[in-house]
């Protein structure tokens, strides 16, 4: 878990720990072009000349950092962040160690706040969220020795611990609930491609649809806020053959879903059902109540702010799997009026 120090850049241009303060300090005594090596080395490796002084002392900075790639304004409104956040604090706090939460714009910005965090020493893990397929941000870390913990998966994430649940089991079975109560026309909203657990929850939809012999099923990705949500709600009940259930891939978008059900004068549950991901109080707060697949998000934080101050403190982690999400039928589900 060594983090780069001055003699690393040194050693990488073939100069003197001297020069390099020379060079990144701004003073006389290097050529441009060595100095411009020197800074390019430093930014390569993630060595910051402000925390020179931190990096040689080697002290803890007991603080651990959170990047999202995620827009400000959904994460404002997305109760599942709210939650988890929530539960990594209280862990935490219970440690005296802080969160650094960012939010960022792009893959490439989350790997470059990961290494100007690791250089400069302002945190001693990280947690890595909304894991993608072949995910870029996987062997940074690795190469970095950056203590850090997954939050998702199964798999794709390298030699780094993960924390997961089984979005797979819990899709099931609310398809499964969905059949059994007469729905055979079902749709799903899904959130972002591409992320991993998008991945996983719309191949398990596909394939339980087909075991149950399901022809007429449809997943429309969307980016989770209420406006796709909305949207995507809309576009499905003007079709010809509108679904008689919609899974929403989380609270914000069932909630828009229902809206627009009610504004299209649909009635819910008996023209369509709705079932929501990531049960929250607004799930309970709406007329009718959403049926929701609910789990316990701030233990999940409080699972993986565990694992990762234990990966700081050097102790070997394996995976860990957390509760599966379970169905909780609430008003917004019934058999179909029309079959």
């Amino acid at each position: 878990m060594k983090r780069p120090t001055i003699a690393d850049v040194a050693r990488r241009a073939g100069v003197s720990k001297g020069a390099v303060s020379y060079a990144l300090n701004g003073q006389p005594g290097v050529s441009d072009a060595t100095r411009q090596r020197i800074l390019a080395i430093a930014q390569e490796i993630g060595f910051n000349p402000n925390s020179a002084a931190r990096a040689l002392s080697g002290a803890s900075a007991n603080a651990v950092g959170l990047a999202l790639c995620r827009p400000a304004r959904i994460l404002g409104i997305e109760p599942f962040y709210m939650e988890l956040i929530s539960g990594v604090e209280a862990e935490l706090s219970a440690r005296s160690y802080a969160l650094t939460l960012q939010v960022v714009a792009n893959p490439e910005a989350e790997i470059a706040v990961y290494r100007r965090w690791w250089g400069e020493r302002r945190v001693d893990g990280v947690f890595v969220c909304d894991l993608r397929l072949d995910d870029r941000r996987v062997p940074v870390l690795e190469e970095l020795h950056l203590p850090a913990v997954v939050i998702g998966g199964p798999g794709h994430s390298g030699g780094l611990a993960h924390v997961w649940s089984d979005d797979a089991a819990a899709l099931t079975e609310a398809v499964e609930y969905l059949v059994a109560l007469g729905h055979r026309r079902i749709a799903r909203v899904g959130g972002l491609p591409g992320l991993l657990h998008t991945e996983i929850r719309t191949e398990a939809f596909g394939t339980v649809c087909r075991q149950l012999g399901l022809e007429r099923t449809v997943t429309v990705s969307s980016d989770y806020s209420g406006e796709e949500g909305a949207r995507a709600t809309r576009r499905l009940l003007s079709s010809a053959d509108r679904p008689t259930a919609i899974v929403y891939d989380n609270d914000v978008m069932a909630i828009a879903g229902l809206s627009v059900a009610q504004e299209m004068g649909l009635g819910v549950p008996n023209d369509v059902s709705i079932v929501a991901w990531d049960d929250s109080p607004l799930c309970q707060l709406v007329h009718p109540s959403l049926t929701a697949l609910s789990r316990d998000i701030p233990a999940y934080g409080a699972h993986a702010a565990g694992r990762l101050l234990a990966a700081i403190a050097g102790k070997p982690l394996g995976d860990y799997q957390d509760d599966t999400a379970h169905l909780i039928p609430r008003g917004s589900t019934a058999p179909p009026r029309h079959p």
